[in-house]
């Protein structure tokens, strides 16, 4: 059953809410403006009553960004996660719908779950093949002033894009469980953020392109050996001088190949040939610090300032 819903529309060329609706735990706060006077991106915060979400809440949020809307989906502050009782989870559920050639920016801050919490979310995208998503799904280790790191029992993250209707085109689950043999804590060693970045659409193509030029030239750095003249050193006598990269990245494409015929030497009739690129780009992260993701995220969505009207996580 909803909680909240919230439809985005065309209303005198302008992208507007035409249906706003809430109910306990969950609250919008929709800003009449921001940023440029030159941006009609509809921004929504997403709030819940007593700053956090309680063992055996249920949230259930709809969003609906018609054609040729822009709407941003944020937070006022990390997601917290309260300490479960008993076997209860807390539960988050978002299904978006985005029209043709409609932008939906779905950009909070980190979860942060508690000791012993239990959370599990759900985020389902249905977009048309001219829409334009962003996608940051990202959490913390916990509350490291507390000495909490790692300590939550379940964290549980669902991302699906659907294409055209009913289409499977990006299927993702993120698992963070407790074990037997060894905890959350020494699996994940030094680091204590995780973070995944979805880009698809047309929209965002620039960013697309720019975000894989920019994590491979940040693990070639990160990654490089030390070398002596032109040989690569690879004593083991030397392996503890080797230090782990406190930010880790990859990227990689998803969903159909273009597919291109060889026209100049050709005929019409020689098979089609795929190309290796997809329309939508995933990028993971795993850092240090909290920090050192906001940077990068604020680096990486900076060019997005005209579509938005300000800067992401600016």
């Amino acid at each position: 059953m909803e909680t909240g819903k919230v439809i985005v529309e065309k209303v005198r060329g302008k992208s507007t809410v035409t249906k706003c609706f809430s109910k306990y735990p969950l609250k919008f706060i929709i800003p009449r403006k921001v940023g440029s006077s030159e941006s009609e991106a509809v921004w929504i915060y997403t709030i819940t009553y007593g700053g956090g979400i309680v063992s055996g809440d249920s949230i259930a949020c709809d969003i609906i960004v018609g054609n040729g809307c822009t709407t941003v989906l944020t937070t006022q502050a990390s997601t917290k996660v309260y300490k479960a009782v008993g076997s209860k989870c807390s539960e988050q559920m978002l299904e978006a719908r985005i029209g043709s050639n409609a932008f939906l920016a779905v950009i909070p801050d980190p979860v942060t779950c508690f000791s012993t919490a239990k959370y599990s979310q759900r985020q389902v995208f249905k977009a048309m093949s001219d829409s334009s998503l962003l996608i940051v799904d990202w959490m913390t280790s916990g509350r490291h002033e507390r000495g909490e790191k790692w300590d939550f029992d379940l964290y549980k993250s669902t991302n699906h894009i659907f294409h055209d209707g009913d289409e499977p085109l990006f299927l993702d689950t993120i698992l963070l469980e407790q074990g037997t043999d060894a905890g959350l804590a020494e699996r994940m060693q030094d680091y204590q953020v995780t973070a995944m970045v979805i880009l698809l659409g047309p929209k965002l193509k620039h960013v697309q392109n720019q975000i894989q030029e920019d994590v491979k030239k940040i693990m070639s750095e990160s990654l490089h050996m030390p070398t002596i003249g032109s040989r690569q050193y690879t004593s083991r006598h030397n392996d503890h001088n080797l230090t782990k990269p406190s930010f880790l990245a990859s990227c990689s494409v998803f969903g159909p190949k273009v597919w291109l015929r060889l026209r100049t030497h050709h005929p019409p009739q020689t098979p089609l040939v795929g190309s290796h690129w997809g329309i939508g780009v995933v990028t993971r992260i795993a850092a240090v610090t909290t920090e050192s993701v906001y940077n990068f995220l604020q680096h990486q969505l900076s060019s997005m300032e005209p579509l938005l009207g300000v800067r992401p996580y600016s």
